[in-house]
């Protein structure tokens, strides 16, 4: 469960054509789409949701005001194809034939995004905004269900294996070696570092082991 650490598809970028910000684009639009996204995501990482002005992200995108308003038309719109970009550039899933290593693989990824000076402020305004925004949080959850697919094979792979028990949900193994870290972000100032890193990801792996994530009939 990352982001530009991780890989995050179509996430809020496919659907209805008449949908702001679902368009896939190409050529000078796939640029001005670039050049917009970028500019939200360093407005939403300097100031938050709430500071996210669709004309002054036009102007610092050198875009015209009429192009954003028309394409995305709110900003919750905006951030809802920013998370779908941000699927799209992500790093593939590591595949190294073992649990622990996986698992690891993952959580360094979700460091190292969490942890980036402007990728962090970012997930914070994100997560902020999807509290109070339904379109953001459905977008944010997407983004979510995206990550996570990406990386439950490698726990799929661990059953196979006969690493796991049979039966171990593999979203929610997944999911716990993302918590602790995002706990550790929203919740405190304390570093997120490899410590952090490999307890979250030893800690997941040790509870899936212990069948803690085996599904209840």
């Amino acid at each position: 469960m990352s982001a530009p650490e991780g890989s995050w598809d179509a996430v809020g970028a496919g659907g209805g054509a008449g949908e702001p910000g679902t368009v896939r684009p190409g050529g000078r639009t796939a640029r001005v789409r670039a050049a917009v996204l970028e500019a939200a995501g360093d407005m939403l990482a300097e100031q938050g949701f709430h500071g996210l002005d669709l004309a002054e992200v036009a102007r610092r995108a050198e875009v015209g005001k009429t192009t954003v308003y028309r394409r995305w038309g709110t900003a919750a719109g905006l951030v809802a194809d920013l998370l779908a970009d941000m699927a799209e550039q992500s790093l593939p899933r590591t595949a190294t034939g073992s649990l622990e290593e996986d698992l690891l693989a993952n959580a360094r990824l979700v460091r190292r995004t969490l942890s980036d000076p402007r990728q962090g402020p970012l997930f914070k305004a994100v997560i902020a905004a999807a509290t109070g925004d339904a379109r953001t949080a459905e977008a944010l959850h997407r983004f979510y269900e995206v990550r996570v697919a990406e990386w439950a094979p490698c726990v799929q792979e661990a059953v196979g294996r006969g690493e796991l028990p049979e039966g171990t949900d593999a979203a929610e193994v997944v999911r716990a070696v993302s918590a602790p870290l995002y706990y550790r972000l929203l919740t405190t100032d304390a570093p997120l570092d490899e410590a952090a890193a490999r307890r979250a990801a030893g800690a997941a792996a040790a509870a899936a082991r212990a069948g803690a994530f085996v599904r209840i009939p």
